[in-house]
């Protein structure tokens, strides 16, 4: 399953293709899932449980056991029957003989449980992958905030110097200073949160593995850059290969190995005992031997097949349920990552160069009067709102591209455009 290990490590591309250097040590995604992956109790847990399940498979594996017997007939007793001169001695082996091919049901049922428990490591594996790659995703996200919260103060120092110009100038009032000011502080504030939510996201990424004072960096990375995918239908036809649904497999080989151990159950097994006996009063020795075999066993057996072959007759519709539940995550998942990935674009492209182009013609008329601060100030707020909102947006469509990537397991890669390596502060 290598190559699910490799659609999560390609789940969020730009951020290991555009990484910038940051001070040692530096957290890759590769890092956190191959700790997550070394160290998580859940994927430790299954794998003590395949020891159980080893254990069990031997226990299933044994014959009945034999029986060694010892007694004593006519010994003890009243009347002529008072010592050990008229005594038998019996000594007895005995044994189960089982029919209906118990032995092999039992061995067949256990080892299917071990390998459903494969592909149980495999999806809870999975999940993980893909909770590291959301968890690392947040600290982008929020650096990016943090990105675009700085280039927000640059705009608001520049407000307030000019601000301050015109003030001494005589051409503005002490107002608009002090709301650039203000503006700048918010910008500030923003910037604070930021830091401060790209902390708290490297700890929570940190927690996958128990590390609870983490001191590495994410290098940051432009999530903006959105990798082209397949279409919908080519990608519903690679849900078979998730192992949500090849674990239905596995299943049903459990309920068939189940239901063969209770349709072995109606062939009765034979007991038998084998031994000698000793007459003490004559010396004679003579063989005793007896079979026996308890009545109404396929009667008995009857309820138990009965619910085996319900169970197996209603795994067909549990996997058409979850491969429909699969599919509408699907459809809705990459719905959500063209919608997302069209806006990302559109901004990248034509919003946001406008925008700057705007933003720098009206500084360029502010400082010589042409326009009254409230103009600036509101290009300058709706060029940062446009980047967030081109910042949220992405980090939407690099979800979406995480469950796309869990449930389908491929890694889609795409040669990102000239102007996707821009990245989000511009």
């Amino acid at each position: 399953m290598s190559m699910l290990h490799a659609a999560f490590a390609a789940a969020l591309l730009c951020l290991s293709m555009y990484a910038r250097a940051q001070p040692a040590p530096a957290l890759t995604l590769d890092d956190a899932i191959a700790r997550v992956a070394d160290t998580h109790p859940d994927l430790r847990l299954i794998d003590s449980r395949a020891k159980v399940l080893d254990a069990e498979r031997e226990l299933a594996s044994l014959r009945p056991a034999l029986v060694a017997g010892v007694s004593i007939e006519n010994a003890l007793g009243s009347g002529d029957v008072r010592g050990f001169d008229d005594a038998e001695l019996t000594l007895s082996l005995a044994s189960v003989l089982e029919r209906g091919g118990k032995l092999d049901a039992r061995r067949v049922f256990a080892q299917t449980r071990i390998d459903a428990l494969a592909i149980e490591r495999e999806t809870r594996r999975l999940d993980l992958l893909a909770e590291v790659a959301r968890r690392y995703l947040a600290v982008i996200g929020a650096q990016g905030h943090v990105q675009i919260a700085q280039g927000d103060i640059d705009q608001r120092q520049r407000t307030v110097a000019a601000a301050r110009q015109r003030l001494k100038a005589g051409a503005s009032p002490e107002s608009v200073v002090l709301t650039a000011e203000a503006a700048l502080a918010r910008a500030e504030l923003d910037h604070a949160r930021g830091t401060q939510q790209e902390r708290a996201a490297r700890q929570h990424l940190a927690a996958l593995w128990g590390e609870r004072n983490p001191d590495f960096t994410v290098a940051f990375a432009d999530p903006t850059v959105l990798a082209d995918i397949e279409s919908a239908a080519a990608l519903a036809d690679l849900l078979e290969q998730t192992p949500e649904l090849t674990q239905f497999s596995g299943e049903q080989r459990i309920r068939e190995a189940r239901l063969q151990l209770a349709r072995s159950n109606a062939s009765a097994d034979l007991s038998w005992q084998l031994g000698v006996r000793r007459l003490q009063a004559t010396d004679d020795v003579g063989l005793v031997a007896s079979l026996s075999m308890p009545l109404g066993a396929r009667h008995r057996a009857r309820p138990e097949i009965d619910a085996a072959e319900t169970e197996l007759s209603l795994l067909g519709i549990e996997r058409e349920a979850k491969d429909m539940a699969l599919y509408s995550t699907l459809i809705e998942a990459h719905g959500r990552y063209r919608i997302s990935q069209l806006e990302v674009n559109r901004l990248r492209d034509e919003i946001l160069p406008k925008l700057g182009q705007a933003e720098r013609a009206a500084e360029r008329a502010y400082r010589a009067g042409a326009i009254s601060y409230l103009e600036w100030a509101q290009l300058q707020s709706e060029s940062s709102s446009t980047r967030r909102q081109q910042l949220e947006v992405a980090l939407d469509a690099q979800r979406a591209l995480i469950e796309i990537q869990r449930l389908t397991g491929q890694a889609f890669i795409a040669a990102p455009t000239a102007s996707a390596q821009q990245g989000i502060a511009q």
